[in-house]
């Protein structure tokens, strides 16, 4: 059995991936949702990428966690990605992308994004440092496949995301294709957060070098809309 720890995207938390997990747990792995610096109740809102990446090292090493498969969504891709370099080695045994971003060096989340998302989050960002996904967006774009009931309810379950955390670049000591660890990606195929003319896949998982392809049905957030199919690709995702 192995030890999975999720790691959340913009505007979620750890909490959110609980019925995921559970479904990780009940094939008998061991599943830890930690949730991020910038994303936690009273968290500064003016938190950058090295801060999320910092409490995401300091809560596997508090926990004495080794030979994870490291699992990040969407905007989690830049976390687990500079924390893994940052790990001692044989923490992580494999690191899985659900659908996220993948950084080389210096690359900043903003960079691998439309120029249409970017002024977006330039002109809606509040006073405090936050930037919040406009409903419409996230019906159309990243829940397009749940009925309104239930994208309303998982909206009002999101909270203000910091948007440093989207400008500043991943500090890494070289890029994920070099790391020498076992990568996949876990792709939703209707996922539409990105445009078809800036996929997922290939554009992001072929920055990883060699990896293993899985694929399913669903949503930017299949978290909330296919929560056991999910959970049994992750395994998959995941497994030596």
């Amino acid at each position: 059995m192995s030890t999975f720890v999720l790691v959340h995207g913009a505007w979620h938390t750890g909490e959110l991936l609980g019925p995921v997990a559970d479904v990780i747990r009940a094939a008998g792995h061991e599943v830890h949702t930690p949730t991020l610096a910038g994303n936690r109740e009273g968290d500064s809102k003016s938190t950058g990428l090295s801060e999320a990446v910092a409490s995401l090292v300091d809560y596997v090493t508090s926990n004495n966690l080794s030979e994870i498969v490291l699992i990040g969504h969407s905007y989690g891709g830049m976390v687990i990605t500079c924390a893994c370099d940052a790990l001692p080695e044989g923490t992580v045994k494999r690191l899985v992308y659900w659908n996220a971003f993948v950084p080389n060096p210096g690359e900043s989340l903003n960079d691998m994004v439309p120029q249409n998302y970017r002024d977006l989050f330039n002109a809606i960002a509040g006073s405090d440092g936050s930037v919040m996904l406009p409903y419409p967006i996230w019906r159309e774009a990243f829940i397009n496949d749940a009925d309104a009931e239930l994208a309303q309810s998982a909206y009002e379950r999101l909270n203000a995301h910091p948007y440093k955390t989207f400008i500043d670049g991943a500090q890494l000591s070289k890029a994920p294709a070099e790391m020498q660890v076992g990568k996949s990606y876990l792709l939703c195929t209707e996922d539409t957060a990105l445009p078809a003319s800036m996929p997922w896949h290939p554009r992001l998982s072929e920055k990883l070098g060699l990896y293993r392809l899985v694929s399913m049905p669903g949503s930017h957030e299949s978290c909330f809309t296919k929560p056991e199919l999910l959970g049994q690709k992750m395994i998959e995702a995941g497994r030596d």
